[in-house]
């Protein structure tokens, strides 16, 4: 059974074939600069060759046109119809405190969807846009909406209020929503299977790090806060968002700059954050490049990432009365020592210490790691997201009618049996360049 699953963006379109039935992805991909001049399709053949084609997509539905014509196009060897495909999954950014899980796409869900575009304003119209166009090209095929909200929705009043009149969340729903559900739904179950435990008895902290990052403190093996909100702007210092400042900053520079309100916000989205505080730089490789080099303010940015991360490390352990296990996923997180070791300096006193020789080898995306010292007392892991496999079962659960609230539903990779094979043969290879990082390595054994 194969599944495609897209992730509709304002200019781009990212895609994935899953053959659910073997266990593997067929082909991964982007359509990139929709709307925009010199658009393309990029993408792998079961070969596992990347492909790169221009070709121009002024908007969405030429996109879907342009990537189902090139999957089932004899010469890559990717489909041999588009009838193979069974279900389609969107990833969808906000359910609000609508929807609450996986749905099944039908025109009262899209009529929710677009009463929520103000909770979301800069992804959620490209992701309607999306889903309005994979139907239109695949009318009969059932589609599916994989909300990035969904496992947050175990949040108590007390950690998703906000100290703001009542009547805004009453009349307008603001409070904390979280996002990056996916992630730290699949990293904590995972957690769990290396700890030896159920993940009703597992408290841990997830770092998900990336170009945009968020903290998430998991309680019984739910969510019990995060530390995105409203919208992803919350938080974290990100690539190109601020994360946490003080909302009296906004009113002082709309007066000094002349800026309009959509001016500000896009301010602080995407011109903010590292890009923000460097003049230059988002990606953290190049922070951490140039601050090696003497730049000052890429090493300024590290500084500040790193204590942003340490003070919610401390204030969710504090929220959760002890933790298990602390987590670093993503990009970033899982790819970055320096960044890790820094965020974890001086945190001995709450029960975390870091092996730092481990913490060097560690730089690797098809295995799980262990780099905490070993009288270390919270355990510290490095897991690698795998936000798909959440996505792919979700859909099937969908179609077979078997979907449950996420908190309650058995995904197979809890389960202590579980083996991503792609990855463990991927690792395999890895090994033989990095034979150090099989010492480290807790999953694959």
């Amino acid at each position: 059974m194969i599944i495609l699953s897209i992730n509709s963006g304002s200019s781009s379109l990212k895609f994935m074939l899953y053959n659910y039935t073997k266990k593997e992805t067929i082909s991964t991909g982007i359509v990139e600069r929709v709307g925009m001049e010199r658009s393309f399709i990029e993408f792998t053949c079961r070969d596992k060759c990347k492909v790169k084609i221009e070709h121009n997509c002024p908007n969405h539905e030429v996109a879907i046109e342009l990537m189902m014509k090139t999957m089932t196009n004899p010469e890559y060897n990717i489909l041999q119809s588009v009838d193979q495909i069974k279900a389609v999954g969107h990833r969808v950014l906000h359910g609000g405190d609508v929807i609450k899980q996986s749905v099944i796409i039908d025109d009262e869900i899209m009529k929710t969807f677009k009463n929520l575009i103000d909770l979301g304003p800069l992804h959620m119209p490209p992701n309607i846009t999306g889903i309005e166009a994979a139907k239109a090209v695949m009318p009969d095929v059932p589609h599916m909406a994989i909300m990035d909200t969904a496992f947050h929705q175990t949040m108590p009043a007390h950690t998703y209020m906000y100290a703001l009149p009542y009547e805004w969340y009453e009349n307008h729903k603001v409070r904390r929503y979280g996002f990056h559900g996916t992630s730290h739904l699949y990293v904590s179950k995972r957690a769990a299977v290396l700890l030896g435990k159920e993940p009703k008895d597992t408290n841990a902290v997830i770092l998900h790090i990336g170009n945009g990052a968020s903290a998430c403190a998991i309680k019984n093996g739910k969510c019990y806060d995060t530390s995105m909100g409203l919208t992803p702007l919350e938080g974290l210092i990100m690539g190109t968002r601020s994360g946490d400042f003080d909302a009296a900053v906004v009113e002082y520079i709309i007066g000094k700059e002349n800026l309009s309100p959509a001016e500000m916000n896009n301010i602080l989205n995407k011109k903010s954050g590292h890009i923000g505080i460097t003049g230059k730089y988002s990606d953290r490789r190049d922070l951490v490049d140039n601050a090696e080099k003497g730049d000052k303010r890429c090493q300024l940015a590290i500084d500040m990432e790193c204590y942003r991360l340490k003070k919610y490390i401390g204030s969710y352990i504090a929220g959760l009365g002890g933790a298990d296990a602390l987590v670093f996923t993503a990009g970033v997180g899982e790819m970055s020592p320096i960044i890790r070791e820094k965020a974890l300096e001086g945190l001995e006193c709450l029960g975390l210490k870091l092996d730092k020789e481990k913490n060097k080898i560690c730089r690797n995306r098809n295995a799980e790691f262990e780099i905490s010292a070993s009288d270390s007392k919270i355990k510290i892991f490095v897991i690698p997201t795998d936000e798909e496999i959440v996505f792919i079962e979700d859909v099937v659960a969908l179609l077979h009618g078997t979907y449950k609230d996420p908190a309650e539903y058995i995904y197979s990779f809890q389960k202590k049996e579980y083996v991503n094979e792609q990855r463990k043969s991927a690792f395999e290879e890895d090994i033989k360049e990095k034979p150090d990082l099989k010492k480290i390595a807790v999953y694959p054994k």
